[in-house]
């Protein structure tokens, strides 16, 4: 099993591969996004050669951080249950619309607030329900003679040179406002994304995809050692090779893009709440532990912090002539 990573050490940031408890660095001058331009079987290749030569350093003795720098996040709503639970608590309405179905739907959401395992988050200003998101992200490679634009699903399925399981963090108050406008989510969504432990190389999962191309593994998560949700992810709505190929429509993936598949069923608590009709399990608190876990991938783990003082927002001016009645 090849893990890429990468991992703070004596001061410096280094990116390389783990392997049997140990972080092997790639030479001075080499990155995570080197591997990713240079593809899945380069980097394989390069694993090879790196993981045994020089000094590794022991896994313990290092601080993970997000496997990569993301070029763009696309994070999509691949899991129908996730969907019919938020829908009813965020807009109050039960059922799943009928263009979810036609086509997977994506946003983007901000590369900059990405955070590896271990790291702590703070609750945004303004936001009382503070929630996480269950995923798993497919991270894109360079496959030679392509452009990554207008890809077919078999096509689509080469680019993805490895996975890492997401935390997309979500302020579920600002969130419900926001998406009133027919637009966002934007504050309730950028100020966190947790990636991690490190990408897994996609030949790992060849022989587990069924016939349809998805992939049955189990995804879990804890809150303070209790279990919230648990599903597999096969029961996206579409396999990750459609949803590359989606984007890449009219579009373009490239090296370091990533692409997560959702949040699983019961992955998150803003759909439990819409199921139960009340805000139970509560919303995330100071010193709340996050932990979830990948069959195949790993686990992450983070803490949230305290929240932050913000500047009141500055309400918009009405058209003049108008009232806000209007």
């Amino acid at each position: 099993m090849v893990k890429i990573a990468r991992w703070e050490y004596d001061g410096g940031t280094q990116s390389g591969f783990v392997d049997g408890g140990a972080c092997h660095a790639l030479p001075q001058g080499q990155d995570v996004q080197s591997l990713l331009d240079a593809g899945l079987e380069a980097t394989l290749e390069i694993a090879r050669h790196t993981i045994g030569s020089g000094a590794p350093v022991r896994l313990a003795d290092v601080q993970l951080l997000a496997p990569l720098k993301p070029a763009t996040i696309r994070d999509f709503v691949a899991f129908e249950e996730h969907v019919e639970g938020v829908r009813k608590s965020i807009d109050g309405v039960a059922g799943v619309v009928p263009e979810w179905y036609e086509a997977p739907t994506f946003y983007f959401t901000n590369p900059h607030t990405v955070t590896g395992t271990g790291a702590v988050i703070g609750i945004p200003a303004g936001c009382n329900d503070l929630d996480f998101e269950t995923e798993v992200a497919a991270v894109v490679g360079h496959v030679p003679g392509s452009d990554g634009s207008n890809l077919s699903a078999a096509d689509a399925h080469r680019h993805i040179l490895g996975y890492t399981i997401l935390n997309d963090w979500s302020a579920r108050d600002l969130q419900r406002r926001e998406m009133k406008v027919s637009l966002g989510p934007c504050k309730g969504k950028d100020f966190a994304n947790t990636l991690g432990p490190w990408i897994v190389t996609a030949d790992e999962f060849e022989d587990r995809h069924d016939a349809e191309g998805f992939l049955p593994i189990s995804m879990s998560v804890h809150v303070n050692g209790e279990q919230i949700g648990q599903d597999l992810l096969s029961n996206m709505g579409w396999p990750f090779a459609e949803l590359v190929a989606y984007a890449s429509q009219d579009s373009v993936v490239r090296p370091g893009d990533v692409l997560g598949s959702g949040t699983c069923g019961s992955g998150c608590l803003a759909e439990l709440w819409g199921r139960n009709g009340a805000q139970t399990p509560p919303p995330l608190k100071t010193g709340d532990v996050v932990r979830m876990t990948v069959e195949g991938i790993g686990t992450i783990e983070n803490r949230v912090g305290d929240r932050r003082r913000g500047i009141a927002p500055v309400t918009a001016r009405p058209r003049p002539g108008t009232n806000r009645q209007g």
